[in-house]
């Protein structure tokens, strides 16, 4: 359960000011249907996290607690530091023709790949008794915030203190991942 909540969390702050909610709220307004926007994030956030945890999977048993927790900080640290840098907004994929649920979907799991909510995943499942669980909490905290921000769309989303919040979940995500790295160097 721990990696379940650790990933809640993580996803919630890692979406804070970022593209995925951005492109949400800019694909509701285009589609004027919010709740299909947020379910196909939820299938798009999810499937990006399951990847992530069949990566772990591939990792399971390999690492020492030491090096479990020195992955996880990398990923922390990883993330706080591209919260540091501001946002570009996302390709409004108007030339898009998949339909409103094609289209949401596949545009948010592009930007949902490889983005480092996914690797704090890889780091949490890796080190879980329940991988999935790491997914699970992921799609969950990142859904607090991409829900709200396909309910506002573009125009309330960007309303909101867009810099700050970013800076703020950066701000937490080093100095989560300085202690954790320095606890799992044994320094603190």
């Amino acid at each position: 359960m721990d990696a379940l909540m650790a990933a809640l969390v993580a996803g919630a702050l890692a979406q804070a000011g970022d593209r995925t909610a951005w492109l949400a709220a800019i694909l509701a307004d285009r589609f004027a249907r919010p709740g299909l926007v947020i379910l196909a994030a939820a299938l798009a956030i999810g499937c990006a996290s399951l990847i992530a945890c069949a990566g772990a999977l591939l990792l399971q048993g390999k690492l020492t607690p030491e090096a479990g927790r020195l992955f996880l900080a990398l990923a922390l640290v990883l993330q706080g530091a591209g919260g540091l840098v501001r946002a570009k907004p996302p390709e409004r994929l108007a030339g898009w023709r998949l339909g409103a649920f094609g289209t949401s979907t596949v545009g948010l799991f592009i930007l949902a790949f490889g983005d480092g909510l996914q690797f704090i995943v890889l780091a949490l499942a890796a080190r879980a008794a329940l991988p999935w669980a790491a997914a699970v909490g992921a799609t969950l905290g990142a859904l607090a915030v991409i829900a709200p921000a396909a309910l506002l769309g573009e125009r309330g989303w960007i309303a909101l203190p867009q810099l700050l919040v970013r800076r703020v979940a950066a701000a937490l995500f080093l100095v989560t991942g300085i202690v954790l790295a320095l606890s799992a160097l044994r320094l603190v």
